[in-house]
């Protein structure tokens, strides 16, 4: 069995408001990097091949955690949620009503308008499990919230409405177990990278 260890980027400004960041290249700041700098890798997550996500405020993320460059790969990308990033969902919810009920009902197949829905995030992300399951080496990814949630949803079964089987936490690390074919098993979540809480601004 492989192991897959998924990281969370550290919380931008934008995380910070509640914003739904989505493809919004939204940079850490000062507070995020300094959190990061406290974080220290699981021994499981030490010597792995290490990978991020393109978009800064995750290969940032990884680099302040390996002190080094992470390989680059494009398909960890956050979900796009296309005309509604910068927004918040409390102001979404209350913008559009039971429309936005009725979205969110669909669970994997919720989209914003021009964006992603978490089924299409799975398929992208699919091909690469597979290739991380058929090389056979424990890997280290850092990316984002809506990347580990289609990953820890088709893992258990989820199927995106209702509770989550578990919270996510930032700061932490969450494991999935491979076979060789790429079938995933949830190991355990929420594995704590600092002894520090998070900055609230």
């Amino acid at each position: 069995m492989t192991r897959l260890i998924l990281i969370r980027h550290a919380p931008t400004p934008w995380n910070r408001e509640k914003r739904l960041q989505g493809r919004t290249d939204v940079a850490l700041d000062k507070a995020g990097e300094a959190w990061v700098k406290t974080w220290r890798l699981p021994p499981e997550a030490k010597g792995v091949p290490v990978v991020a996500s393109p978009l800064s405020r995750a290969w940032r993320t990884a680099a302040l955690l390996i002190h080094d460059r992470p390989a680059i790969d494009p398909r960890l990308i956050e979900m796009s949620y296309g005309t509604w990033e910068g927004e918040r969902l409390p102001d979404l919810r209350q913008r559009l009503g039971a429309e936005m009920a009725a979205m969110e009902a669909r669970g994997w197949d919720f989209s914003a308008p021009g964006g992603e829905s978490p089924r299409t995030v799975l398929a992208r992300l699919m091909p690469w499990v597979k290739e991380v399951a058929a090389q056979g080496s424990d890997t280290l990814a850092v990316c984002h919230n809506g990347v580990i949630r289609a990953l820890i949803g088709a893992a258990t079964g989820w199927d995106f409405t209702g509770k989550p089987p578990a919270k996510l936490k930032d700061g932490t690390a969450h494991y999935l177990t491979l076979s060789p074919d790429g079938a995933m098993e949830v190991e355990r979540v929420n594995h704590p990278l600092s002894d520090e809480a998070a900055p609230d601004g």
